[in-house]
């Protein structure tokens, strides 16, 4: 017997008879507590257990390659686009045709191969202290090097994929010597040796120590919607600039999901990728954790309304991840430490 359940989007996972007792297992490199709704109403529609294997993104990379075919993993789940694909070209993912994958994901947000999807996004802004600076003179990422920002920018250590990923698509759209002549200007320019992670660095701009720093939206929009009053004051003393508005747009990253090469389940691993880009999962990225969906026609979480619309670079994920190794050479060079 064989029952469809419709989602949203247009999604119909197949519920069977059959279907109570068998397991999705999941490797998962995102370690947010939302997540554990979404995984349980999959459960809910499907009839699957998921089964979770949480670690550090590069450990699990090593413990699929390391598994071979003898691995139970079905999904493998990461945060950035470089991650996903660095499994990609380890032979350690499969390719999936999917027409509701194909729908929902915009193309620069996938493989061109179809061997990954993303599934939500966040875009990484500049974010400013309110009382110092003007958003109009950091409207480009390529702005940040220069030398009037000395002794006032914060960013993460160049060791970041998040980091690696975004001079990646710099190094795309301005060639190797221009982006080597930015990441020295950024090393140039910084208040103090990179430290801590993004919020970290908003919530020291909010504090003076320095006028102007790197992050993604959703450590923003999770300060704006904290339960502590200190952190939704501080949010409340930056700004964001959603840079190159006026050329190619501001860079986005992504959460990835594929199959894995060996995957003992994988039609429920297929449906499992389905899920996450219909209409209820998208809404689980954005009011769980601030995250922009890639589905269109999903309402944005109340923070995330309030950073405004902007244009995002089109870029294809896999191209900027796949520069990513040549980007943290470039960024070492330049003395971004």
């Amino acid at each position: 017997m064989k029952l469809g359940l419709t989602i949203g989007a247009g999604l119909t996972i197949a519920r069977r008879s059959d279907a109570q007792g068998r397991t999705l297992n999941l490797y998962s490199a995102r370690h947010y507590n939302t997540d554990e709704a979404l995984y349980a109403n999959f459960s809910d529609l499907s009839g699957v257990k998921v089964n979770r294997v949480d670690a550090e993104p590069d450990p699990l990379v090593e413990r699929l390659r390391a598994e071979g075919d003898k691995s139970p993993c079905d999904v493998f789940i990461t945060t950035d686009a470089g991650r996903i694909e660095r499994a990609r070209q380890m032979g350690l993912l499969q390719t999936v045709s999917s027409e509701i994958l194909q729908a929902a994901v915009p193309a620069h947000l996938r493989d061109p191969d179809g061997t990954w999807f993303g599934f939500s996004k966040r875009a990484r802004v500049i974010v400013y202290n309110k009382a110092k600076v003007q958003p109009a003179e950091v409207a480009t990422y390529e702005s940040l090097a220069d030398a009037r920002w000395k002794g006032r920018l914060l960013v993460r250590t160049s060791g970041h994929i998040y980091n690696q990923s975004l001079t990646g698509s710099l190094l795309a759209a301005l060639g190797p010597e221009k982006t080597e002549a930015w990441a020295r200007g950024i090393a140039a320019n910084l208040a103090r040796a990179p430290r801590g992670g993004d919020t970290d660095q908003i919530k020291a701009i909010a504090a003076g120590e320095a006028d102007i720093c790197l992050a993604n939206t959703y450590y923003l929009a999770n300060l704006m919607r904290s339960k502590k009053a200190e952190d939704r004051e501080l949010a409340a003393k930056v700004g964001v600039v959603f840079p190159n508005q006026a050329d190619r747009g501001t860079h986005v990253n992504i959460s990835g999901g594929a199959v894995a090469r060996h995957a003992p389940n994988r039609d429920v691993a297929v449906k499992f990728l389905e899920y996450l880009v219909s209409v209820q999962a998208q809404r689980y990225f954005a009011e769980g954790n601030s995250e922009y969906p890639v589905a269109s026609g999903v309402e944005l979480s109340p923070e995330l309304k309030a950073l405004g619309s902007f244009k995002e670079d089109q870029l294809n994920a896999r191209v900027y991840a796949q520069n990513n190794a040549e980007a943290l050479k470039i960024m070492e060079r330049a003395g971004w430490k």
